[in-house]
């Protein structure tokens, strides 16, 4: 934590709205980027980083200084989404390896690498919408946010052997929808001359 936040914090507990709103300002993206990759869409992702803050808020009080302001806050997050997608009944399945093809390439040097990245985006927003919402969590935080299995457990509230054993799971599910995905892509068509190969 920065000196600056220490003090922003401390200021906000004793009822410093300003101070309160610095801080939003600081982890704005991060939260909307973890809301986004759990619920799928912006708009939910915008109500549910909006929620985070007038929880965290609520509950600055609850907050422990010896621990990360930024874990505190993406768990509040977490849970929230978690506590979203089980009201939606969304259906789950699990999962294991997550190949390094479907993580985020965030330098697309032309139009043309843009467009098939946000093709790989949305191809892996499906996946990851197929995923338990607590097994989502423990991925987008792992591969997002970089966050170790400790940190992961922390935040999700479980030992951290039930962290490995969601990632296992995860990445391995991930990794046969990617597989399943990538062979439903359409078959090259036939020129009138050419026969089927046999």
């Amino acid at each position: 934590m920065s000196d600056q936040e220490a003090i922003w914090i401390e200021k906000a507990l004793k009822g410093d709205d300003t101070s309160f709103g610095f801080l939003v300002e600081a982890y704005q993206k991060p939260v909307f980027s973890l809301c986004y990759r759990m619920l799928g869409n912006s708009r939910d992702a915008e109500d549910a980083a909006q929620e985070s803050f007038v929880r965290a808020y609520q509950n600055l009080k609850r907050y422990d200084p010896n621990r990360s302001f930024a874990t505190w806050l993406l768990s509040i997050a977490s849970h929230y989404c978690i506590d979203q997608m089980r009201r939606r009944r969304l259906d789950t399945v699990s999962t294991e390896s997550l190949p390094p093809e479907i993580l985020p390439d965030r330098n697309a040097p032309n139009p043309e690498k843009e467009y098939r990245q946000g093709e790989r985006e949305a191809l892996i927003q499906k996946l990851l919408a197929d995923l338990k919402p607590t097994d989502r969590a423990a991925v987008v935080l792992r591969y997002w946010y970089e966050y170790s299995e400790k940190e992961i457990a922390d935040v999700l509230k479980i030992s951290v052997s039930a962290v490995k054993s969601r990632l296992y799971r995860s990445r391995q599910t991930l990794a046969i929808g990617w597989i399943a995905m990538e062979n439903r892509s359409p078959v090259k068509e036939r020129r009138p001359h050419e026969s089927p190969a046999v």
